[in-house]
């Protein structure tokens, strides 16, 4: 994966972006981007980041891999 994926789950729409190691998680809101969190990539499960590689945005190891990421940042109030 070498440039930015949109991936739509439960009808909102999140920007992800690789940065290195990691990748930034981000939330489409209008035309801006509210970046969540940075995951490190070595933390996906393999089939998700391979996925990624693939450019798969609808894996359903990757969409619950990012399920994950998004209900992490709720319970943290974001």
């Amino acid at each position: 994966m070498d440039e930015e994926m949109t991936v739509t789950i439960d009808s909102e729409d999140y920007v992800l972006r690789p940065d290195g190691d990691s990748l930034k998680v981000g939330r489409r809101m209008g035309g801006d981007t509210a970046w969540l969190d940075d995951v490190e990539l070595a933390t996906l499960p393999a089939d998700a980041r391979i996925a990624l590689e693939r450019g798969n945005t609808s894996d359903a190891a990757l969409l619950l891999a990012l399920r994950g990421v998004v209900a992490a940042e709720v319970q943290r109030g974001g």
